[in-house]
């Protein structure tokens, strides 16, 4: 099988300090280089959740160096599936890409115990994700 293309997925929430990190970790960890893996916000916090930080620390992940990065038309025209969590009418809309619209809370403010259960419905869909778009070529 000689498949070049790798799937490029791209995360979009307002911040870009939890919800769509978190997505990008989960990616990144259970797709590997199978996909490419963007996030960005369309105002984008200083610093990542800290709540989001530790959740992910609990299931195994280290987003510390991870950093909140503003949205460009670039990066969504460079992904094939744009995945938004709550970002309406801020994310810019183009032709022939696949988009996902994830209804999640948003972790802003809360504690992690609040933030747990956001990332673990994250972790699901990212599975789902990963089956459809990326299936590891198990014999």
């Amino acid at each position: 099988m000689s498949d070049t293309a790798t799937p490029s997925v791209l995360f979009v929430c307002v911040h870009n300090a939890g919800r769509s990190q978190m997505a990008a970790a989960f990616l990144t960890h259970l797709a590997g280089d199978r996909v490419q893996v963007r996030s960005a916000g369309s105002a984008p916090a200083d610093t990542v959740n800290p709540a989001v930080v530790q959740a992910m620390a609990e299931a195994g992940i280290d987003i510390t160096s991870e950093v909140p990065k503003v949205l460009t038309v670039e990066a969504v025209q460079a992904s094939d599936v744009v995945i938004t969590m709550g970002c309406g009418d801020t994310c810019p809309v183009f032709p022939g890409k696949r988009y996902l619209d994830w209804e999640l809370p948003d972790p802003a403010g809360q504690g992690v115990e609040a933030v747990r259960p956001i990332r673990d419905e994250i972790e699901k869909r990212i599975r789902a994700l990963v089956a459809e778009i990326a299936p590891a070529s198990q014999a």
